[in-house]
């Protein structure tokens, strides 16, 4: 697994319909070491505190290999690194394969899965689809938020090690499959039982059982 880019970006302002937008979604390459901590990366920023940033989501991971699937969904439309807003765009770290609270090892920087992305408008705002957060829940293919349990340094092309493998099999994937509204019992008494799940997605998952 590997790190193949390293985003970051500062909030800014923008008019979009008409109203001021204050968004940190568009996300360009950085090349040398970043400083990485609890609060997120070193020049990086969220806007909106209240669904972005913040311990559980400190860092934004998207696989490497859903850009062909979007490129088709979207032709014609720009998609660099961090064009999901992600802060790491990754090769081989899907997740299908990443459960709940696995740590990985990426340069100096000890990561935690913590979390799926739930979608909003800034990914209309940064790439131009309106329909484009609906599909993107839809798809499950979803990125990975991660908290960070070992503060240092990355870099574009470090490696990405597992380092620490979760004991139960709830994985990332699980997740995005509640948030996306699958009402599978089974599905959902597992995420129930997960340790160290978020609470607003054990919310999720406990009302959705019930």
């Amino acid at each position: 697994m590997k790190l193949i880019s390293l985003n970051v970006s500062l909030p800014r302002e923008l008019c979009w319909e008409g109203r001021s937008v204050y968004t940190g979604i568009f996300k360009e390459p950085v090349f040398g070491p970043v400083a990485a901590d609890s609060g997120g990366l070193e020049g990086d920023g969220q806007a909106d505190l209240k669904h972005h940033g913040g311990e559980n989501k400190a860092v934004y991971a998207y696989p490497s290999e859903h850009y062909p699937f979007w490129r088709g969904e979207m032709p014609g439309v720009e998609m660099p690194w961090g064009a999901f807003g992600e802060n790491l765009s990754t090769e081989g770290l899907l997740e299908e394969k990443v459960r709940v609270g696995d740590r990985f090892r990426v340069g100096e920087v000890l990561l935690r899965a913590v979390q799926p992305r739930e979608p909003c408008y800034k990914l209309t705002l940064r790439l131009g689809d309106r329909t484009l957060p609906k599909r993107f829940l839809q798809s499950l293919r979803s990125g990975i938020y991660f908290a960070v349990d070992g503060p240092g340094h990355l870099c574009a092309g470090d490696a990405i090690e597992l380092v620490d493998r979760a004991e139960h099999e709830v994985t990332i994937h699980d997740l995005a499959r509640v948030i996306a509204g699958e009402h599978d019992p089974e599905l959902l008494r597992r995420c129930v039982a997960t340790p160290n799940l978020v609470p607003k997605l054990r919310d999720l998952c406990e009302k959705s059982l019930a």
